[in-house]
């Protein structure tokens, strides 16, 4: 058994959604003992975003850039971990409506045609189907359903939907929203998080 575990804020030991992933990996790793973690902290060392001279390269272009010649190998590793991982836990905050950009282009070095999933005659399909994932999700207000908020919400959405292009659909957002609402409010989305994170099952 092999998770992969994602960080992307960029608040450090002050973060909630980092604090939720680590207590999700360590149920996990509980359940699952002798388990391999396989952590990236994306906000601490990002990946550069796409450019030309990344696309050129990808289509066989030769540079004597060294950042870029190593930011193309981080990329290459990212997606070995993401096939290694049976299990991927994303640490989410929301930023501005939507997730950390660190994040994104993690997302943007991994979504790739022929690698993580495919065309077909009848459209694209998932290549990632069997892993399980869970993101940690953190916001300071709340987007629930319904809600006045909720046409904003461009967090979880997205990387549900993203997960599912990928072939995975077994996904549990494990959410402490509310945060910036006061000390009360961030201590029981905390709880709420937590206890969800209780009966995570094997």
């Amino acid at each position: 058994m092999k998770f992969l575990h994602l960080d992307s804020s960029m608040l450090g030991a002050a973060s909630v959604s980092r604090q939720i992933s680590r207590e999700i990996v360590d149920r996990l790793t509980q359940l699952h003992p002798g388990a391999e973690v396989v952590a990236r902290d994306l906000a601490s060392d990002p990946a550069f975003h796409l450019s030309s001279a990344h696309l050129a390269a990808f289509q066989g272009a030769q540079t004597d850039n060294r950042a870029l010649t190593d930011d193309l190998v981080k990329g290459s590793d990212y997606i070995q971990e993401l096939l290694e991982a049976d299990v991927l836990v994303i640490g989410a905050p929301m930023y501005n409506l939507t997730i950390p950009t660190p994040l994104k282009a993690w997302i943007d070095r991994i979504a790739v045609a022929g690698k993580t999933f495919r065309y077909t005659e009848t459209g694209p399909e998932g290549l990632l189907k069997g892993k399980r994932a869970f993101i940690a999700s953190a916001r300071g207000s709340i987007y629930n359903p319904g809600g006045p908020m909720a046409a904003l919400e461009h967090q979880e959405s997205y990387l549900l939907g993203l997960l599912a292009f990928l072939g995975i659909t077994d996904v549990q957002v494990v959410r402490a929203e509310g945060t910036a609402y006061g000390a009360e409010a961030k201590e029981a989305a905390l709880q709420q998080a937590q206890d969800a994170i209780a009966k995570i099952a094997a």
